[in-house]
């Protein structure tokens, strides 16, 4: 019989779910839309349905040893979902209970940024890390925090929100209300924000200015500047410089080892990390330079958010298991 953990990444839009091994095998895996259901309780069927259709179609013997789930304001100690505002659900949703009416297994639930940590530590680039941060730069910015190898949730669950650190004060209108969050400049958003200053502020030629607001992406930006296009290439600068300041100041609290970076902006590789890592080092204290990586996820992008709420469960597993048996 196999052991397997589930790995459930619930986004605004769609949900993805599969079956995963010890060893970061994704055996299957598939997809569901979030707000095809009703209710929460509707939704929490229908992903149990859909997962009992993938374990079917492997037609083997598996031995589930937990479910993971990865969700935007999941908080960890208490299982629920508090009041994010980019899922149909209002107020705080008691997820894990809901799913442990259907999975007689450990169900296991933090925010995505945080699984995409342990997916790290447990199949990426940090294993046998102790200390490190994974940023997320995509729709928004998400953080997760490894200090002597545990995650830090702190005492409510939900330590680790990188992205509403100021950056800029009275900066940029962040989703969250309030001005200046790193979220407001190394988002994708952000960096299409950035993109649209500079054409406001100059008359450099760009073959950004070709693409229309709403159409312009992180990917636009990336293919301008290994066009060398100016603009991109400030763009990527004046990113990194707001994100690299910003990480400055967190290995001043944390001083990790390496710091990923995972997401859709992270696909321009040195056209952001550059100049991140150029303007922390600026930045740190003596006594922190040269002591901290910036490289890229090392987890396949495309899986990365089933891979990470699975590992949750393997986490959960190794933290509940007295030391002399893992010893052993």
């Amino acid at each position: 019989m196999k052991s397997v953990a589930i790995g459930i990444d619930i986004g605004g839009t769609n949900t993805k779910y599969g079956i995963v091994d010890p060893q970061g095998n994704l055996l299957a895996s598939s997809s569901i839309s979030t707000s095809r259901d009703k209710t929460v309780e509707e939704y929490v069927q229908s992903v149990h349905d859909a997962i009992q259709v993938l374990i079917q179609e492997l037609d083997e013997e598996l031995e589930i040893q937990g479910v993971g789930i990865g969700a935007p304001n999941a908080n960890y100690y208490t299982g629920t979902i508090e009041y994010a505002p980019n899922l149909a659900w209002k107020g705080v949703v008691p997820i894990a209970d809901l799913f442990g009416k259907f999975f007689d297994v450990p169900i296991v639930i933090t925010n995505d940024a945080n699984a995409a940590a342990v997916g790290e530590m447990i199949y990426g680039g940090a294993t046998g890390m102790k200390n490190f941060c994974v940023i997320t730069l995509g729709t928004g910015v998400g953080s997760g925090f490894v200090v002597n190898g545990d995650l830090v949730y702190g005492h409510d669950g939900f330590a680790g929100e990188f992205g509403h650190v100021t950056a800029i004060p009275k900066g940029r209108l962040c989703t969250c209300g309030r001005l200046g969050c790193v979220e407001t400049y190394a988002s994708a958003r952000g960096v299409v924000l950035t993109v649209q200053e500079l054409l406001a502020g100059s008359t450099e030629p760009s073959a950004l200015r070709k693409i229309l607001p709403e159409d312009l992406t992180p990917k636009d930006v990336f293919d301008a500047a290994e066009s060398g296009d100016q603009i991109a290439i400030d763009t990527f600068n004046q990113t990194g410089k707001i994100l690299g300041r910003s990480l400055a100041d967190l290995v001043a609290f944390l001083s990790p080892q390496t710091i990923f970076i995972f997401g859709g902006v992270a696909r321009a590789g040195d056209w952001i990390l550059e100049p991140t890592k150029r303007y922390m080092e600026d930045h740190l204290l003596a006594i922190y330079k040269d002591k901290v990586n910036i490289v890229p996820s090392k987890l396949p992008e495309s899986d990365a958010a089933i891979l990470g709420a699975s590992s949750l469960v393997w986490q959960e597993i190794q933290r509940n298991t007295p030391k002399i048996m893992q010893n052993n």
